[in-house]
């Protein structure tokens, strides 16, 4: 399993189909360039993050019936595309389309679509087609459910391999990287991880505003009472958010980060002296909400790195509300 195969754990298995940096961790274990259909009934069904997992039974030409183990998306990532817990059952027939494996005796297979015996759609894999219909909803504020699509996730990474490294930055990015994170249900850095695309909440109260990003159990507190950040040696994985709000925009500042070896990027480390100042603007549309900002981090930056993306107003989008299954996301992480 290569460096980078890695580091994509949650995103990869579809962006692999789009965007070689972010390859599936067993990538090369399909064959990306066929798509087979499979079909039976479903003998086992694992709605966890950071992936789904069901076996279905086929039956052969000859008669004999074979277990196939199909690998989706994680639900976090399926849920605003219109996947959800309850779209299977057990005992369901269904019609799988996906990649399969390159090794001929293995059985697994990297599902794209699956359809039931009604010919109804859902989509298994970031990059298939959403069933989730948008509707023509305006926002009054920054409150309520938000979607980054992909492309934002993608144009935010790109943002931060632009960024200009420090020695050790470099080093990061171009040496060894360790097994990712996101194996020990640890999320990428923000503002990375701000992008994600699964469905995100915000409320805003009087004293605080709440960001519930749908990913690895993420729920940040933004305090507006005035109170000051705590001493640099009370460190955490969202760091200390404080916050203004200057007219409609919400501005946010966050310290006291811990030590991350995926802080600031898929491949770039942040320390504890990390600083963090976001924006977030209603759109002029109403329909979307701008965020952009900069980061700090003298040990791997030599100066303030920018960034700036789009989330769009999905309101009544659920959340996966799942979290993150340590078994699950060992496993995808192993070699089969």
């Amino acid at each position: 399993m290569s460096t980078i195969s890695k580091l994509g754990l949650g995103l990869s298995v579809a962006v692999a189909l789009s965007v070689p940096a972010f390859a599936h961790h067993s990538a090369a274990l399909f064959n990306t360039a066929q798509r087979i259909t499979i079909s039976g009934p479903v003998t086992k069904y694992e709605f966890k993050n950071p992936h789904v997992y069901f076996t279905v039974q086929v039956k052969n030409a000859d008669g004999a019936t074979v277990l196939h183990e199909v690998e989706a998306g994680a639900p976090s990532v399926l849920n605003p595309l219109g996947f959800t817990k309850d779209s299977v059952k057990v005992g369901e027939v269904v019609s799988i389309q996906g990649n399969p494996a390159r090794n001929a005796t293995d059985r697994t297979v990297l599902g794209l679509e699956l359809f039931k015996a009604d010919g109804t759609y859902f989509p298994l894999n970031i990059g298939s087609r959403s069933i989730y219909q948008v509707k023509n909803e305006t926002a009054t504020s920054i409150a309520g459910t938000w979607f980054p699509n992909r492309q934002q996730f993608s144009s935010v990474m790109g943002a931060a391999g632009r960024w200009p490294t420090t020695p050790a930055g470099r080093g990061a990015r171009g040496g060894a990287a360790t097994v990712t994170t996101q194996k020990d249900c640890i999320p990428i850095g923000m503002p990375v991880l701000m992008f994600y695309p699964v469905a995100n909440t915000i409320a805003v109260q009087k004293d605080r505003v709440i960001i519930n990003v749908d990913w690895m159990d993420t729920v940040r507190t933004v305090w507006l009472d005035g109170r000051k950040h705590p001493p640099a040696t009370e460190t955490s994985l969202h760091g200390h958010s404080v916050g203004r709000w200057e007219g409609d925009t919400l501005v946010v500042e966050t310290t006291n980060f811990s030590q991350h070896a995926m802080g600031n990027s898929m491949s770039l480390p942040s320390s504890t002296q990390k600083k963090l100042t976001e924006r977030f603007t209603l759109g002029a549309d109403k329909k979307s909400l701008n965020i952009s900002g900069t980061v700090e981090d003298p040990v791997y930056l030599t100066a303030p790195g920018e960034w700036s993306g789009t989330w769009e107003y999905r309101p009544g989008m659920p959340q996966s509300n799942e979290k993150c299954d340590l078994e699950t996301a060992l496993k995808f992480t192993k070699q089969p």
